[in-house]
């Protein structure tokens, strides 16, 4: 069953960057988003997305190492939000 918050990021990762030959769809879930993947990505786009992601999830990215963690792919990604949302563990 597909995860309904990795198919909402990227939806928001498209329209975000402005990914125009790209579908959501398209986005495998473990696939690289920046580097040398396949979409091209640089740390403009990350800082963009960072942004979009915190106004969208009500979460904190506060580190350039904790934004290379987050957004290595869409399922770290998204298991990055969902441990932000859940609060931190005690």
């Amino acid at each position: 069953m597909p995860d309904p918050l990795a198919a909402r990021l990227k939806v928001l990762i498209v329209e975000s960057l402005r990914l125009d030959d790209i579908r959501p769809e398209d986005i495998p879930d473990d696939e690289s988003l920046f580097g040398s993947s396949r979409f091209g990505l640089d740390s403009v786009d990350a800082l963009e997305l960072v942004v979009r992601l915190e106004k969208e999830f009500g979460i904190k990215i506060s580190s350039s190492e904790e934004s290379r963690a987050a957004l290595g792919s869409v399922a770290g990604l998204a298991a990055f939000i969902r441990s932000r949302q859940s609060g931190p563990a005690s």
